[in-house]
Order: C-alpha cells, then sequence, then structure tokens
C-alpha cells in the first residue's frame, strides 16, 4: 500500500500548479483578472478546513479569467469531504457558466453551436473532478469499513478461541476432580490405615508424612480446580500462595536430609517469594525422584542487590526410582525466573551431585 504524501505537501504543489496556470494566463493589461486567480490560488489553502466556501471564493478566477485549475481542485476537495447531494452537483452548472461566461461584458447566447458545446466541454470537466473526488471518498469509506470487519473478525477469533479454552479448562477440571482427586484420596486413605495399624515408629511416621502431603496435595487440587471452572468470570488467585515462611516447612517434610539456610530482607515481592518456593520445592522433588539417599543443601541469600537461590544434593545412594516425569520442571524454573528478570543454571557437582542455582531481581517494597 503505497503511501501519501503530507497533506503540506500536497497544498503546496496543489497552489503550485494554481499558480502556474494564472501565470500561463498573465495579461499585465488585466490586472483586476489576474489578482482574482492569484487569490483563489491562495485561498486553496482553506480548502481542506473549509471546502465549500473555498470553492465559491475561487468562482471569480474562473468568471473574470481563464485560470480554472484553482476551481477545480476546491471542487474536487469538496467532492472528497461531502456526501452525493444536490448541493455538490449544482456546483457543476456553476463551474460550467462562469467557465462560457466573460464578464464584465458577458457574451452568452444558448443559441449559438460553438457556446453549447463550450458549456458542456466545461460541465465535463467539473463533473470529473466531482466523480473522481467522490471515487477517492468512497475508497477511503472502504478502506475503514474493512478496517472495521478485519477488527470485528479478529475480536470473533478471540472469543473464539476463549470458548475453546473455557471448554478446555472446564474438562481439565472434570477430570482432576474425577480422576487425579479421587486417587490422591485412596493415596490419603490408606497412609492413614498405615499409620494406625503399622508396629515401628519409623513406618508410623513415613505414614503419617504422606498422609499429610496427600491432604496437602488434595487442597491445592481443590484451589486449582476452582481457578479452571471459574474460566471466564473475574480472575481468580491460586490460593494459598506459598511464601518465605512456609520453606522450612517445605524442607522438614520433603523427607530428604536437608540444611537451610536463608538470609534474605524483609518486604520482598510476593512473585519473588513464590518463585523462591517454587525453586526450593522442584529442587527437592528432583533429588527424591533422581538421587534416592542423597542429602540436601539449600542456599537462601541475598547478594549484590538479588536474591540467590542454590540447592545443593550430594550423590545418590540408591538406584533413582522409575517414577514418571514429563522433563518440564527446570524449563519452567527457568522461565520463571527469566518473567521475573533473573536468571537460572542447573548441571551436575563434581562429587556427583546436582545443583540448581536462581538468581533474582530484589526489589524490596517497603
Amino acid at each position: 500500500m503505497t503511501r501519501r504524501p503530507p497533506p503540506l505537501v500536497e497544498d503546496g504543489v496543489v497552489v503550485a500548479l494554481a499558480l502556474l496556470d494564472v501565470w500561463a494566463h498573465w495579461d499585465i493589461d488585466e490586472p483586476l483578472r489576474m489578482a482574482c486567480g492569484l487569490g483563489a490560488a491562495v485561498v486553496l489553502l482553506l480548502r481542506r478546513r473549509l471546502p465549500l466556501l473555498t470553492y465559491v471564493l475561487t468562482l471569480p478566477s474562473v468568471l473574470l479569467s481563464d485560470a480554472v485549475v484553482a476551481s477545480l481542485a476546491a471542487l474536487y476537495t469538496l467532492a472528497t469531504l461531502s456526501r452525493p447531494g444536490a448541493l455538490l452537483f449544482l456546483c457543476v452548472p456553476a463551474f460550467a457558466f462562469s467557465d462560457t461566461t466573460s464578464l464584465p461584458s458577458p457574451d452568452f447566447d444558448l443559441t449559438e453551436t460553438r457556446k453549447l458545446i463550450a458549456l458542456g466541454y466545461s460541465a465535463a470537466t467539473a463533473a470529473a473532478a466531482v466523480f473522481l473526488g467522490q471515487l477517492v471518498r468512497t475508497r477511503h469509506d472502504l478502506s475503514l469499513r474493512l478496517t472495521e470487519i478485519s477488527q470485528a473478525r479478529d475480536h470473533q477469533q478471540l472469543l473464539t478461541a476463549q470458548a475453546v479454552l473455557a471448554r478446555e479448562r472446564a474438562e481439565l477440571a472434570r477430570e482432576m476432580h474425577d480422576v487425579v482427586s479421587h486417587q490422591v484420596s485412596l493415596i490419603a486413605v490408606r497412609a492413614g490405615a498405615l499409620q494406625v495399624g503399622a508396629r515401628d515408629a519409623e513406618t508410623k511416621d513415613a505414614a503419617a508424612t504422606i498422609r499429610r502431603l496427600s491432604v496437602q496435595t488434595l487442597d491445592e487440587l481443590r484451589h486449582m480446580v476452582g481457578v479452571l471452572r471459574a474460566s471466564g468470570g473475574q480472575p481468580t488467585e491460586l490460593t494459598p500462595q506459598p511464601a518465605l515462611d512456609d520453606i522450612q516447612r517445605l524442607a522438614d517434610g520433603c523427607g530428604i536430609e536437608t540444611e537451610l539456610t536463608m538470609d534474605l530482607p524483609e518486604g520482598l515481592p510476593a512473585t519473588v517469594q513464590r518463585a523462591i518456593y517454587r525453586t526450593v520445592q522442584e529442587a527437592l522433588t528432583n533429588t527424591r525422584k533422581h538421587a534416592p539417599g542423597a542429602t540436601a543443601r539449600i542456599d537462601v541469600r541475598h547478594v549484590d542487590g538479588a536474591v540467590r537461590v542454590r540447592v545443593t544434593n550430594t550423590a545418590p545412594t540408591q538406584p533413582p526410582l522409575p517414577l514418571p516425569g514429563a522433563h518440564h520442571g527446570l524449563i519452567g524454573l527457568r522461565q520463571r525466573a527469566e518473567l521475573l528478570g533473573g536468571t537460572m543454571t542447573a548441571g551436575p557437582t563434581s562429587d556427583g551431585g546436582y545443583e540448581v542455582c536462581v538468581m533474582l531481581p530484589a526489589h524490596v517494597t517497603e
């Protein structure tokens, strides 16, 4: 699509053409006619704001001289800015009459063939300017209409996508409620029965941990199902959201021997606190899955204006458990850190262990 020149440039070109037309018909012996031609060229500067008045003020130039470019330009502008109507088409005979009449001594006789031909030629010239202006206006209106249609289509596609997403979320919520929640409930019940029936303290403690984690998972699932079912309504926050105070409880209940060190300022944003918690949670989960028997060290500090979360585990002492996994945990941690303006690195250590390190900006709020 070609870009139109700026309005100031267009006005300058039109005025220059009108002045060139006056110069082509210049006659030093007729100052009044030349003054009308020059005035009509200057009046064109008003054609965008006052198109009808501009056209009327250019007619004397056509009536008194042979300079017609200014009047045709004004008529074209009037046609581009006006809808079809009687007033617009009355401008055509007005131009034709002015062009075929000579003042101060008018010589207009419709019985002469020559006059009729000249009148028809002038009317056709004015009509061409009107039709061209109307064509430009129609093209502009059509462009606006196409833009509106495109916007409406995009909005409809967005609504359709939202409706599909809402159905998918509702279906996912049903599956989580009917399948996952049911199975986790069975785990909690069986763990409770094992806790009551077991005789040794170690088995009772393990069963209690399983039951507590199952109950906590059910609570989080219930909130997630509520969020999924609320799609299309008001935004719903996943509650309760973890914070720094929950990290100690997470370390104590993860089933791994851990060492926790935290040195952070007060007033960290909730998003940063949540990212710290999720980093520790994912690292401990990976240790439990891929490095059975290993110990973990959690170090959370404020370093050089940033929060550094480092979770390191030792080498496993038992073969890893064949647990299912989608391998999206570390990817999710990296994406979460990048969204907050931080970084994440992960890799094996020299002693056969593994380390996850996340750096997050520490925007402390008062």
